[in-house]
């Protein structure tokens, strides 16, 4: 594909997961979706960048805000809104929901409401990859906040000792739920904490999808050239709260204004518009996704509900035993 054509793509991913995220709060709004819902508004660079270059095979590992990792990657719009309304056609058979989300025909074997949770989960795929010759690697996801737990440093050092072709990719949001990270930390950027066990890091502009992808690009291909971890660091800003109906009293509407302006929709659209496309191209981009999601949210409204015969299923070994346990 030309650059255009490349670009062009990338914003209909950009656009699929806002509006995805956009119908996803409505819903939640309205009561339709079970449990605390994080969107990823605002961040959606990160996921677009960053599974563009996996391939076939990679492991994908994702935390609490993971639907824009699941559909950068490839899964069915419609199979995860499902899931996240809890109906018998989701990804997890309307079990999971919105924080536990596995598509392994996609590579995206999990997402988990446990923060710091998918990292040692992502170096454990990356040993069994690794162990058995294939040159797959694991790319894990997670805030910034999950820089506290000392899972997150262990699997660093773990990682580095191991030499486990694991790709670290904080996005760096400046906030762990409510506490901005200055509040929390005098470690400005996560990556520094790669430095003592000689894993290879790089910051870079998670509103800008070409810098995510490039970064991204360069890491996997030296990561499959001679293996090892590597930490990818992406600077960028939820423009939605913590949660769905989050009063966000810990920051200003100035300051998510001023935020705003760096859209990563708006900044790719703006390159393309300097690289010659014309505004109908780009409007009609955005409608079809619109259409194509409309239908998605009506589909998964009318999905059945998982059958109440089922509640014990993948709970015990034999669901027919269950009633001997104790």
């Amino acid at each position: 594909m030309t650059e255009n054509e490349t670009l062009l793509e990338w914003l209909s991913q950009l656009w699929r997961i806002r509006h995805f995220e956009n119908h996803v709060t409505n819903l939640c709004r309205e009561g339709m979706v079970p449990g605390f819902v994080h969107v990823c508004i605002g961040q959606e660079a990160v996921a677009v960048g960053v599974c563009a270059v996996m391939e076939e095979g990679d492991y994908l590992f994702s935390g609490h805000r993971a639907h824009g990792h699941f559909l950068a990657r490839g899964s069915d719009p419609f199979r995860l809104m499902a899931e996240i309304l809890g109906r018998r056609d989701g990804v997890c058979g309307g079990f999971g929901g919105s924080m536990h989300l596995v598509d392994v025909t996609q590579g995206a074997m999990g997402a988990t409401g446990v923060v710091g949770g998918n990292i040692p989960l992502a170096a454990g795929a990356a040993w069994a990859a690794s162990e058995q010759g294939q040159k797959k690697i694991a790319v894990v996801f997670f805030g910034d906040g999950a820089g506290g737990n000392g899972v997150f440093h262990e699997t660093l050092n773990l990682a580095a000792l191991w030499h486990l072709p694991v790709l670290f990719v904080c996005e760096n949001n400046g906030y762990a739920e409510f506490t901005s990270r200055e509040e929390h930390s005098n470690v400005e950027h996560l990556s520094r904490f790669a430095e003592p066990y000689e894993i290879p890091s790089v910051v870079v502009d998670g509103n800008d999808v070409s810098a995510v992808a490039s970064a991204a690009n360069q890491f996997v291909d030296d990561m499959r050239a001679s293996g090892g971890p590597r930490f990818l660091e992406c600077m960028t800003y939820r423009l939605s709260g913590h949660y769905v109906g989050d009063p966000e009293q810990y920051r200003s509407k100035t300051e998510i204004a001023n935020r705003a302006e760096r859209d990563p929709i708006e900044r790719l659209k703006g390159q393309l518009q300097r690289q010659g496309v014309d505004q109908d191209v780009l409007d009609a981009i955005e409608a079809e996704v619109q259409s194509e999601l409309v239908a998605v949210v009506e589909r998964a409204r009318a999905a059945p509900m998982p059958d109440i015969a089922e509640v014990m299923a993948h709970v015990h070994a034999d669901p027919a035993s269950a009633g001997e346990r104790h």
